[in-house]
């Protein structure tokens, strides 16, 4: 993910800075999150998607040469459609940042924005 500065004390004095955070488990739903600010240093935090699954449950007769008997079972799919995230962080001297974004079902790339505790306002790509 990066973090773009577009109003703020950093966006002032270095409008061109990309700040580059990791997020991990991005196959899953949620995990951590890691970046560093240019003041507060290293911030930690979660990053967590809202992904809807259906799931679909299966039972009846089968009665071919090859296959006798029932069959049960459940299967579990995820939607595909636009997911809503968010997350949150702490730095090293206290400020917090958070930001919402959207994501694409079994994607690892989305938009979004966020904003810090010192006046800082970003945009989010990834």
């Amino acid at each position: 993910m990066q973090l773009y500065p577009l109003d703020g004390e950093i966006a002032r004095t270095d409008p061109t800075l990309v700040i580059e955070a990791t997020m991990q488990n991005v196959g899953g739903t949620s995990g951590p999150l890691k970046f560093r600010l240019p003041e507060p240093g290293k911030c930690e935090g979660t990053w967590s998607s809202l992904t809807p699954k259906t799931v679909s449950r299966s039972k009846g007769l089968s009665l071919t040469w090859s296959k006798t008997g029932g069959e049960l079972g459940s299967e579990s799919s995820t939607l595909a459609r636009v997911n809503d995230g968010e997350f949150y962080a702490v730095c090293a001297d206290g400020t917090r940042v958070q930001g919402t974004f959207v994501i694409g079902s079994g994607t690892a790339s989305g938009t979004g924005s966020a904003s810090d505790t010192n006046g800082n306002i970003y945009k989010l790509l990834f």
